[in-house]
């Protein structure tokens, strides 16, 4: 026998309402309306107090009960005034006639001190509402700064990390929350700048061996004479070794110069004509893999790097191509929107996990876990190259996987305006 309950069904009006954010304003503003409702509480609790005791007739009553037990009564009936003690009220009539005055004025006292409990009530509420409204504009200013500083820092990346936030004022804690922030960010450039620095150099500095071993390997296997068994085949070898150590250094390279995308002169550049330039210049390998080519090439003007943008356009051509099919497919297109010049390049292939196509951009990822294919001339960098040189060009790279297999890859960059490229071109 199951036990398991059956499903309640649910109706839309049985929805939770949403509660609003938990934020550090909301909770300050709590906290202070909650301190300024218990203080003005306690304020009007203390003045009721004190002026019912003050107004009270409950002493004067048993001071009069008393005197007229005793035949006298030190009281002004008539006038409502105090009389000296020799002054004396006889009769019963008179007597209940005094003590339904006093009675009277009692009721008088509680309905004053019951309007006055009103009176609090009221202004308490008025209260409520005038501290939560001053505690939510008191715990604005009070957390000012922190959005101010919040923004900032938002607005520093690795492309700008030499910005600091700089606050000035009194030496308290949020000036040494900021100072902090500007030390951390003073390390992260020194960090940042040091591995740009070693790849660079240890690239420039891998270029001479390589140089050395490809001119040894030339002389000998040029030597006059037939040479010894297998001397070819390892030529072979080797010489392809050292092309993918050139490609490797070559990407590291303009890996580097692309992380360092602020020291870049930017001209006038237009994305349709190099995209149809680079194709041009890949017609023998696309011609190679028997791929079809389909090109729709718009107006797309950018202000950047021809150079980097070159080597963007390039990467994913050459992308598109090494991870094809015999016989299948190329698509490039180019375009603007409002605000945007986008390059699309799509190519056929095999079917790409959705999940993990956004790791490309990360240095040696690749589709294919297997890195031991002797095949793969790749070195794993074409899309960091392009995801650093977007990112220089304020631009953004998107990577989908298509459901038929392939990938496609969209690159939108700040689209230039004719005025704006007349003057780089000018300059």
């Amino acid at each position: 026998m199951s036990l398991r309950r059956a499903a309640r069904p649910t109706r839309g009006w049985t929805r939770r309402p949403r509660l609003p954010q938990r934020t550090v304003r909301l909770r300050l503003t709590l906290i202070y309306g909650a301190l300024f409702l218990l203080s003005g509480a306690a304020v009007l609790a203390i003045a009721y107090t004190l002026t019912w005791n003050a107004t009270s007739l409950k002493v004067l009553s048993s001071e009069i009960h008393a005197a007229i037990c005793t035949g006298g009564v030190p009281y002004r009936a008539e006038q409502g005034q105090p009389a000296s003690c020799s002054a004396t009220v006889p009769g019963r009539q008179q007597t209940q006639a005094l003590m339904g005055q006093i009675g009277r004025l009692d009721d008088q006292h509680a309905v004053v001190m019951d309007r006055l409990l009103i009176s609090c009530a009221i202004a308490l509420a008025i209260m409520a509402v005038l501290s939560i409204t001053l505690g939510w504009l008191m715990a604005g200013r009070v957390l000012n700064p922190l959005r101010t500083m919040t923004a900032a820092t938002q607005c520093i990346s690795e492309r700008n990390l030499n910005e600091r936030l700089a606050v000035v004022g009194p030496d308290d804690e949020l000036k040494r929350l900021a100072d902090t922030i500007d030390d951390l960010l003073g390390r992260l450039e020194m960090a940042f700048d040091a591995q740009r620095r070693f790849v660079a150099n240890a690239s420039h500095e891998l270029r001479t061996p390589l140089t050395m071993m490809r001119t040894a390997l030339e002389v000998a296997t040029r030597k006059p004479g037939p040479p010894a068994p297998g001397v070819t085949n390892l030529a072979g070898k080797i010489r392809s070794g050292l092309d993918r150590a050139d490609r490797l250094v070559e990407s590291f390279l303009t890996l580097a110069r692309a992380q360092h995308g602020g020291h870049v002169r930017r001209s006038a550049v237009e994305l349709d004509k190099i995209a149809a330039a680079v194709l041009a210049d890949h017609s023998v390998a696309i011609s190679d893999m028997h791929l079809t080519v389909d090109q729709d090439h718009h107006d797309a003007p950018v202000l950047g790097s021809e150079a980097l943008l070159t080597h963007l356009v390039g990467n994913l051509v050459d992308n598109a191509i090494r991870h094809n099919q015999p016989g299948g497919w190329i698509r490039v297109t180019t375009g603007t929107d409002t605000d945007t010049a986008r390059l699309v390049v799509e190519n056929s292939g095999p079917i790409l996990d959705p999940g993990k196509v956004g790791e490309l951009t990360q240095p040696f990822r690749r589709a294919s876990p297997d890195r031991t294919d002797v095949d793969d001339t790749g070195v794993g960098l074409g899309l960091s190259i392009v995801a650093a040189i977007a990112s220089t060009h304020q631009g953004r790279v998107d990577l989908q996987a298509r459901p038929h297999g392939g990938l496609r890859v969209t690159i939108t960059v700040p689209v230039a305006s004719r005025p704006t490229l007349a003057a780089a071109a000018a300059t």
